[in-house]
């Protein structure tokens, strides 16, 4: 049996479990990082959570997010959930291909949080309707440290132990 074949028997055989494990995570980081994002955001500038789900669903639909009825909030807290499931989905995929990723748990939260947060500002933000404002160093590093903390603590724990009950990680 080639390298090939073993890697694609592999995945197939445990593709089940890994989309268990991906909803899991997935629903974990993302919530951990909406409570830490929400409650940064009424402690720093007294902001509510309904007003960052808010913010959230301006990306798609503007200022009309900040007016519109309890869809707004709800809307947003649905692209929230995307995205972080799009991030974990990524992070479990790349985690079964790069062997660096396996080597440190911290390391690999912060490069993954550092990730997230250049290809929000610097990629998904400017595709929408959310009005930019200057990336400010206090604010960039609050955001991060969510991020590595809410997002990529999780992912690199639950990746490494999934993978390491499967043999992949040795």
């Amino acid at each position: 049996m080639t390298t090939v074949q073993t890697v694609s028997d592999y995945r197939q055989h445990n593709a089940k479990p890994l989309l268990k494990t991906i909803a899991w995570v997935g629903l974990l980081a993302g919530t951990l990082d909406i409570l830490s994002a929400c409650l940064q955001a009424y402690i720093a500038r007294g902001i509510s959570a309904e007003t960052v789900l808010r913010f959230i669903a301006s990306g798609a639909f503007g200022k009309p997010a900040f007016t519109g009825g309890w869809e707004m909030p709800l809307t947003g807290l649905l692209f929230h959930y995307i995205i972080a499931y799009s991030f974990t989905i990524l992070f479990f995929l790349l985690y079964s291909y790069i062997n660096l990723m396996r080597k440190n748990i911290v390391l690999t939260a912060v490069v993954y949080g550092v990730f997230i947060f250049v290809v929000m500002n610097l990629l998904v933000l400017p595709l929408t309707r959310i009005t930019r404002a200057p990336i400010k160093p206090d604010k960039a590093a609050i955001a991060t440290g969510i991020l590595i903390v809410a997002i990529g603590l999780p992912l690199s724990i639950f990746a490494r132990r999934f993978y390491q009950h499967r043999n992949l990680n040795n």
